[in-house]
């Protein structure tokens, strides 16, 4: 007998999926702390760690997003997991960009300014 389990069966596609959307999501905050500068409550060096966490995070999401629309054999809505994955993967790029963003202004030095006679 065969039970139709339909869409409350949580299949490894959905939970990948579900996992790599988190993981961008978290990569998002983090990346928006670092990059507001509030960051550097969560590591030194003035959110240098905020930043390279987002970048890893963000970058696991898009790993695992890409690995799931890879694996899946069914389109969207055949309970694979597709959606969500595009989703994380959307998710995860643009926590990888706040990251990078945030890393690129911790890389910045910043001059005095020369003073105006």
């Amino acid at each position: 007998m065969i039970m139709d389990i339909g869409m409350y069966y949580l299949s490894t596609g959905r939970l990948g999926a579900i996992v790599a959307a988190l993981l961008g999501l978290a990569g998002i905050v983090i990346g928006g702390l670092a990059l507001t500068r509030t960051g550097s409550r969560i590591g030194t060096d003035s959110g240098r760690f905020g930043a390279v966490s987002a970048l890893t995070v963000g970058l696991i999401g898009v790993v695992i997003g890409g690995l799931v629309v890879a694996t899946s054999d069914g389109g969207i809505g055949t309970g694979n997991g597709r959606a969500g994955a595009y989703i994380a993967l959307l998710v995860g790029f643009v926590a990888v960009a706040l990251g990078g963003l945030a890393l690129a202004r911790s890389h910045r030095t910043t001059r005095p300014r020369p003073r105006q006679a």
